[in-house]
């Protein structure tokens, strides 16, 4: 037996509320399919899942069957069987849906499971890449021997130490049964249970408590029993997906026969735990990348000290929690598939990982190292449970046409009371606005704004109560930021002049590839005369101001093939109308400084430096099947579409870095793409690249050169044993 939860709070969804003799099914998009948003419609109905017929479908339902799957509406629909034939009952036939209903089973057809259709006709949908704002998936299937409704589950803390601590780690286990919450009786209790329950509430594991305390607390406090047990097995990634036990016996006044109230003491991840703990690695085998909030992004794992992806064949929940408990979080709350967090680089490092759910780490888990036909679109991702923290009430976004956008106003105590204010906007960024956006769980920033005057937030919180904000990107709240304090200082004022955002769910992400560089590196010594407008550009270093025309600089060359991994296209910060022209090279810059080169001492003084102004941003080449969105020619729009890459060609004006005045010797070579951060992108840390580079005074080498901050001769080096492990 199973039962399911009606969740009573979202942010900016609210679950379907559905009438008692509504049947209750679930849907999926399966079949052979590309993309995570397309598939056969499969629905689950009396234990069994089953497909839908084509006849009579139309655009209405398949605007039902993505709107209960969570996407904000259908492109399209196919009609026999495009994704393969499916199997099982075909449980709906003839539907003809208005496209306003609540759930597929509430289309009028044929009746469920009345049919006279083959798996030839099954029916595909293609809803769109967006997500309802909000959406969490609700399971909607009832216990069939016995109708319960869970509306909600929670940790109440019950010791005075625990309830003040933000996370709650302790207390008891209660169900919102019939709008009552309701202790569980722990005579059938175990382990497994509290680790479900942890898991479910963001924290990787269980430890034990204090037993005694709670004895007594009950003995004073009479509890209220709800009348069920449970029964786990200890790797689901919710308790609604455990079994439901046999009524409880429960004595006739309500107390629970030889027992107590269920207590679980959970343990927190080390961003969660109040001080910092011991225990965790310091150099973990496996990361989250390209995701908007914490706990969620591609996964990437270590492998010989390159950093390399999961292909997602067979990657399921069991997995992706097994990769969420190992990282610090809960269990996964979805286990995401092609490459729907952004494509990762390198290597594609394990394929079709199969976890039992109980493996410390997902390297422990059985894999194939082989993956042939595998790319980077195919790549896993997971988003995980993760502790509430209660940040996003002390924040909110005000006077903005929609959710995403608005002034940011905090709440801060001052003189003993609560109230909302502004932030100043002096030194505002894109980095200030990412941790906005991620606190809101409202995805990345797109904008970073030093004037809101166009945005009239509440009139009562126009003061400034935030000044000196400076941010890494990575806090999870805004409070957690480098700021002024008690002590403010903002000649702007607030009002008008207050920080603002813009959120958006999906970012670009650009990446440059390494091989490109070492394979175009050399060396030219190149006269003055040639070298007039890379000179007013400040291409070349200072010593270049007091040579003659006639001299030679000696650069050393290479190409920059930049890719975007991302969500979104990746665009210039400045519209078009403000670029600026360079009258020298005859063409516009979008952004002043895109990519800077750099060439270090081994110990990591700076020799030599560079830079690249975006004189041009285009659609080089694209992955196959996708179209080049942007040129330069004829002032055209500027940008790198999802899926393509622009190429600076080592043959152009300021592709170089001037190396006229350095000695022969061993160097780091490093680029950096968006070093200023004037665009937002969805991971930073591969905007670099570092290559070693041994210069002897006629010729250059450029070797080893890898993306990230972290430098491949000080990282942990992993291998693969005989047993398909990394170890």
């Amino acid at each position: 037996m199973s039962f399911f939860f009606v969740v009573l709070k979202q942010e900016h969804y609210i679950a379907p509320q559905l009438s008692p003799d509504t049947p209750r099914i679930q849907l999926r998009l399966a079949g052979d399919k590309r993309k995570h948003n397309e598939g056969r419609v499969e629905v689950f109905y009396n234990n069994e899942w089953g497909t839908v017929c084509d006849d009579d479908f139309t655009i209405h339902a398949a605007q039902v069957v993505c709107r209960e799957l969570g996407y904000l509406e259908a492109i399209s629909w196919s009609p026999s069987s495009k994704y393969g034939k499916g199997q099982g009952p075909i449980w709906f036939d003839n539907l003809h849906c208005t496209g306003k209903e609540k759930t597929l089973a509430l289309c009028p057809s044929n009746g469920i499971g009345v049919s006279d259709c083959k798996h030839s006709e099954d029916v595909g949908v293609v809803c769109s890449d967006k997500r309802i704002p909000g959406f969490k998936f609700v399971n909607t299937l009832p216990n069939h021997n016995l109708d319960i409704q869970v509306e909600d589950v929670r940790i109440r803390a019950i010791l005075s130490s625990y309830r003040k601590r933000i996370p709650v780690t302790e207390g008891y286990v209660e169900v919102k049964d019939g709008g009552k919450w309701k202790q569980i009786c722990n005579t059938e209790w175990t382990q497994l249970d509290s680790r479900v329950i942890c898991g479910m509430f963001g924290f990787p594991g269980e430890r034990k408590y204090n037993a005694r305390v709670y004895k007594m607390f009950a003995r004073r406090r009479k509890p209220t029993y709800w009348d069920y047990a449970v029964n786990c097995t200890g790797n689901e990634a919710h308790l609604s997906s455990c079994k439901l036990g046999q009524a409880s016996s429960l004595k006739l006044n309500g107390t629970c026969a030889g027992g107590l109230p269920v207590v679980v003491s959970c343990v927190p991840g080390r961003d969660f735990a109040p001080t910092s703990m011991t225990g965790f690695r310091k150099q973990p085998l496996v990361r989250l990348r390209g995701g908007a909030i914490v706990g969620e992004g591609r996964v990437e794992v270590l492998k010989n000290g390159e950093w390399g992806t999961i292909c997602d064949d067979s990657w399921s929940l069991l997995s992706a929690t097994v990769v969420c408990r190992e990282l610090g979080f809960g269990t996964a709350i979805e286990a995401l598939s092609g490459g729907r967090l952004g494509q990762g680089m390198g290597p594609v490092h394990m394929n079709e990982v199969q976890c039992t759910g109980f493996e410390k780490s997902i390297t422990e888990c059985v894999f194939n190292k082989e993956a042939l036909g595998c790319s980077h679109e195919e790549d896993a991702a997971v988003r995980c449970n993760v502790p509430s923290m209660g940040f996003q009430q002390s924040l909110r976004l005000s006077g903005g046409r929609n959710p995403y956008e608005g002034r940011v106003e905090v709440l801060v105590e001052r003189n003993g009371s609560l109230v909302w204010g502004t932030v100043c906007s002096e030194s505002w960024g894109t980095m200030e606005a990412m941790v906005v956006c991620r606190q809101l769980g409202l995805g990345f920033a797109s904008n970073a704004f030093q004037e809101t005057w166009y945005w009239p937030g509440e009139v009562s919180a126009d003061n400034v109560v935030m000044s000196g904000v400076r941010c890494s990107g990575t806090e999870m709240s805004l409070s957690h930021c480098l700021h002024h304090g008690a002590h403010l200082s903002c000649a702007k004022g607030g009002g008008r002049n207050a920080a603002g955002v813009s959120c958006s769910e999906t970012a670009p992400d650009l990446v440059l590839n390494p091989q490109v560089v070492e394979q175009t590196t050399y060396m030219e010594d190149r006269p003055m005369f040639m070298l007039q407008c890379a000179h007013e550009e400040d291409c070349l270093s200072s010593t270049a101001n007091q040579v003659p025309a006639n001299s030679y600089r000696r650069l050393l060359r290479f190409s920059s093939q930049i890719h975007n991994n991302g969500q979104s296209d990746f665009r210039p910060k400045a519209g078009r109308h403000s670029w600026v022209w360079h009258d020298c090279h005859r063409h516009y810059h979008s952004m002043e400084v895109f990519t800077l080169y750099d060439l270090f001492s081994l110990n990591g003084t700076k020799v030599a430096e560079g830079h690249k102004a975006s004189f041009c941003l285009e659609d080089s080449e694209c992955d196959e099947g996708i179209e080049k969105r942007y040129e330069c020619a004829n002032f055209g729009d500027q940008g790198i579409t999802v899926g393509c890459w622009d190429t600076y060609r080592h043959d152009i004006d300021c592709q170089w870095v001037d190396i006229t005045d350095i000695k022969p010797g061993d160097y780091i070579f490093q680029i950096v793409i968006n070093p200023n951060y004037e665009v937002p992108e969805s991971d930073y840390t591969n905007n670099i690249l570092k290559c070693r580079c041994r210069y002897d005074g006629h010729r250059v080498w450029m070797y080893s050169c890898h993306n990230g901050k972290t430098s491949q001769l000080f990282v942990l080096v992993s291998h693969f044993n005989v047993d398909n492990q990394i170890i």
